[in-house]
């Protein structure tokens, strides 16, 4: 009866001390607020503090391998995105499995994202710009914010669903890379709306499509690639929350009820929609359907990066 009472308030403690949540990327980043606005959210849900910890580098590998090898007691936890089921294909000596070495949480939000140009390029519907895409090939140059950042896959996608191959310029990070952009440096770019929403609206970049399948409520005159000729074109950067391998069950609950909750706070809603997107339903919020959409997603997008040869070893 002892050791039951004592296991029982074992669990009832959890959390007894301040959570870290690693987000794999730099401060400043459109994943870093995302990761600030669920510390935020979730502390309060969990009366403990969460404090964000910030480990970039080789395409957030290094911060994740950090939380595969963490305790599994729900002290570490991590916010990333699409880029963890991509690092398989990027990756030759991987030191974690994604799927396998991680308890999947749920995710949070699938961040839109727009093809764009600089607003002195000739075209101005994204059916011209398709057709001189195509036409120019590798005299088109893209900008992206790294190799296997969700600017650089969704061009891959792209260069994959029309069959053109276009030159690309690797920056550190899309904020210099839109800089570049809105000066004329180069020619198009596949971003997120918290990046491009913005420039976009005050006519200092040109807005050709949306990556979703539905037209964006923060941008509703732009078509979508799928409505354009691409059929079933889409690319998000989607958000989730992951934790090491091996959570107790009690553990794991506290997290999904504390993200779900989150997902439900005025203020994280507001925030989402000044930065032109929204929580995800709450039946994907969940791990089941996170680790469906991870494994779904690592085999989506290996074809697509093998074939284009990149890799960030």
């Amino acid at each position: 009866m002892l050791a039951c009472s004592s296991a029982a308030a074992l669990a009832q403690a959890y959390p007894s001390r301040p959570i870290s949540l690693i987000v794999p990327a730099a401060a400043g980043g459109p994943t870093d607020t995302v990761g600030r606005l669920m510390a935020d959210s979730m502390g309060r849900t969990l009366g403990q503090q969460v404090v964000v910890e910030n480990i970039g580098g080789a395409g957030g590998t290094i911060g994740m391998a950090r939380v595969a090898k963490a305790a599994p007691d729900g002290y570490t936890i991590a916010v990333w995105h699409i880029a963890h089921s991509t690092a398989p294909s990027l990756y030759d000596n991987l030191k974690y499995n994604v799927v396998d070495d991680f308890d999947t949480i749920g995710r949070i939000t699938d961040v839109p994202m727009t093809l764009v140009s600089k607003t002195s390029l000739e075209t101005k519907t994204v059916a011209e710009f398709l057709a001189w895409m195509k036409a120019k090939g590798t005299a088109v140059t893209y900008g992206h914010a790294g190799i296997g950042s969700a600017s650089h896959l969704c061009a891959l996608l792209l260069m994959s669903a029309t069959g053109t191959q276009i030159t690309p310029l690797a920056y550190r990070g899309t904020g210099p890379a839109m800089n570049d952009l809105v000066g004329g440096q180069f020619d198009m770019m596949c971003d997120q709306t918290t990046n491009t929403t913005n420039q976009i609206k005050e006519g200092k970049i040109r807005g050709y499509a949306a990556t979703t399948l539905k037209r964006l409520a923060v941008l509703p005159d732009l078509p979508t690639l799928d409505e354009s000729g691409l059929k079933g074109f889409e690319a998000s950067a989607w958000h989730a929350i992951w934790a090491p391998k091996g959570l107790p069950a009690d553990v794991k609950a506290k997290l999904v009820a504390a993200l779900q909750a989150a997902l439900k706070d005025e203020t994280v809603i507001k925030r989402f929609a000044d930065l032109g997107t929204e929580p995800v339903p709450l039946d994907k919020a969940t791990p089941e359907a996170l680790k469906a959409h991870l494994v779904a997603e690592v085999a989506k997008w290996a074809p697509v990066i093998k074939a284009s040869g990149a890799k960030g070893n």
